[in-house]
């Protein structure tokens, strides 16, 4: 991943026949593929997008969570999702514990309204349950295969996450 003059290059193999002008979620932001080529998808990004997310702290060599758009006559499996940001948090806590890890993320507290017990959360793309509320504040159960497969296993205490509430809050 490398960002720079608002245009972001991923190498992303795995996104071979992603045409130009498809939307694909990098890390929870909804983008446009403005060129694919050889194993790399690039992507321009507004000064409003990165004002709004954390992708202008990326820097090359970060590794970003991916996702496509599902078709509408696709198979609806897990949460409601949009990949439009809402706001970012700040990694507050990661507590190890005996099925993975609690991670814990303080918000803007506009965004508290729109986070309930149970309900989703996505954290840089990742569409997680939330399991539970606090002052100003929100906690999330992360299982091994999250913490493998994402850039969750990652996050460390300080750093900022893309947020996007549940839209049916």
């Amino acid at each position: 991943m490398e960002s720079r003059d608002g245009r972001l290059v991923v190498a992303a193999p795995l996104l071979d026949g992603t045409g130009v002008g498809a939307s694909i979620s990098v890390n929870g932001v909804c983008l446009t593929a403005v060129d694919v080529s050889d194993g790399t998808v690039r992507f321009d990004v507004v000064p409003e997008t990165l004002a709004r997310t954390g992708l202008g702290s990326l820097g090359e060599g970060d590794m970003v969570n991916l996702e496509r758009p599902m078709p509408a006559h696709g198979r609806f499996d897990g949460h409601i999702v949009q990949g439009h940001v809402d706001g970012t948090g700040t990694v507050v806590d990661l507590t190890d514990d005996e099925d993975g890890v609690l991670l814990t993320v303080s918000v803007p507290e506009h965004l508290m309204a729109h986070i309930v017990v149970k309900g989703s959360i996505t954290i840089d793309g990742v569409s997680l349950t939330v399991a539970g509320l606090g002052d100003g504040r929100f906690s999330v159960a992360l299982i091994p295969h999250t913490l493998e497969s994402t850039t969750l296993g990652s996050l460390d205490a300080g750093d900022t996450v893309n947020l996007e509430t549940d839209v049916l809050a």
